[in-house]
Formats: structure tokens, C-alpha cells, sequence
């Protein structure tokens, strides 16, 4: 199989406006032909998806998901471009998927942009003060810690969560793929997650677990 390079991700995306993600999964699956790869994005309908991002989305739902006799409960505000596709099943179902994921998962931020500069540095400074005091190489240390962040933000951001119904796509992934059914942008705005007795000294009990038990 041909080497997917990061040079060949971003020609792809250039050419479809499809996601880095998206363009890097159609190269490997089409063993790195180009022409293959733009087909295959079409017809899963993603090639077009990254052109809508940009589009003003301020209709939609916040989406509420209360799960195990009120032990946690969500809000989540996921905006679309128009009332009519508000209403849709599809939609509907998206946001309703959103909710159950924050329940499950229990991120901190919808994205990477959202991480605070000064929270990112600090873990960062974590990761490279643990690795050099191990005793490795400068080179190592930084592969190290650009790894710790991979895993960071994979643990803290809602885009970066592994969709808790298709195991090996992310929920960044998903949005993409509805961006394309629908026809319409959509995006995560913002959400909300309460846990009974959070910040209270309790019994532990890992509700997060019992969610992902029951919905899968």
C-alpha cells in the first residue's frame, strides 16, 4: 500500500474541501490514488461537506438527554442553517446522539479551539517535564509529548470522542457525514453536563460506564 504523506491529505482537501480526516481515510482506503479518492469521498458524500462549514447556522434544537432516573442529566445546543431541517428526523436524531454522547464520555470542550491556551501549555509542561526526566532524547521528548496531546484532546474534546455507535469514527467524523446528508451546516455550539452529587464527597460510582453498558 502506498504511503499516505501529509502533502497528499492536504492536495485532497484542497480539491474537495473535504476534512483532513475524510481526505486521509479515502487516500488509505483507495491505496493513495487520488482520482479513487475523490470518488470515494463522493459518494459517502463528504466531498462537499467542508465547503458548507462556513455557512451561518443559527436554527436548531438544544437536545436534552436525562439518563438513569435523573443521575446525569445533558443540554446541548446543535445549531443547523434552516427551521425546516430542524425538524427533520435525521437532525433530530444527531442532536438526540450528541446528548447520549456527552453523557457517556464526559468531555470538557466541544473542540481543540475551545481549549484554553493557558490549559493546553500546562499539560504540555506536564508531559515534557515527565519525558525529560525519564532520561530521553530531546527528539524523543517532543514525539512524546506531541503524543500526550493527541491522547489529551482525544480525552477532553467532544469532536476528538469516538462515536459511541461505530467503533473507529469520531464524532467529528459523524458531523461531517450529516453535514452531507443534510445539505446544511451544523455545528456543536455548546452543552452542559450534570452528574448527581458532583463535587460532593460520595460513594465512587462510574455512571459514565453504566451509560456507554446500556446504549450499546
Amino acid at each position: 500500500m502506498a504511503e499516505v504523506t501529509t502533502e497528499m491529505v492536504k492536495k485532497l482537501r484542497t480539491a474537495t474541501g473535504a476534512g483532513m480526516v475524510d481526505c486521509k481515510k479515502a487516500l488509505i482506503e483507495s491505496g493513495g490514488d487520488e482520482g479513487k479518492a475523490v470518488t470515494y469521498l463522493r459518494e459517502k458524500g463528504l466531498a462537499s461537506a467542508q465547503k458548507k462549514s462556513g455557512r451561518i447556522a443559527s436554527e436548531g434544537a438544544v437536545e436534552a438527554y436525562i439518563h438513569g432516573n435523573g443521575r446525569i442529566g445533558v443540554l446541548v445546543e446543535v445549531n443547523i442553517e434552516t427551521d425546516f431541517a430542524a425538524k427533520s428526523d435525521e437532525f433530530k436524531k444527531f442532536a438526540r446522539d450528541v446528548a447520549i454522547q456527552i453523557a457517556a464520555t464526559n468531555p470538557t470542550y466541544v473542540s481543540r479551539e475551545e481549549v484554553p491556551a493557558d490549559v493546553a501549555e500546562n499539560e504540555r509542561s506536564i508531559l515534557r517535564n515527565v519525558a525529560v526526566a525519564s532520561g530521553k532524547p530531546e527528539k524523543v521528548v517532543e514525539k512524546i509529548v506531541d503524543g500526550g496531546m493527541e491522547k489529551f484532546y482525544k480525552t477532553v474534546c467532544l469532536l476528538d470522542h469516538e462515536y459511541f455507535r461505530e467503533e473507529g469514527k469520531t464524532v467529528a467524523q459523524l458531523l461531517s457525514e450529516k453535514v452531507a446528508a443534510i445539505g446544511e451546516n451544523i455545528s456543536i455550539r455548546r452543552f452542559v453536563r450534570f452528574e448527581k452529587g458532583q463535587g460532593l464527597e460520595k460513594k465512587e460510582e462510574n455512571f459514565a460506564d453504566e451509560v456507554m453498558k446500556q446504549i450499546k
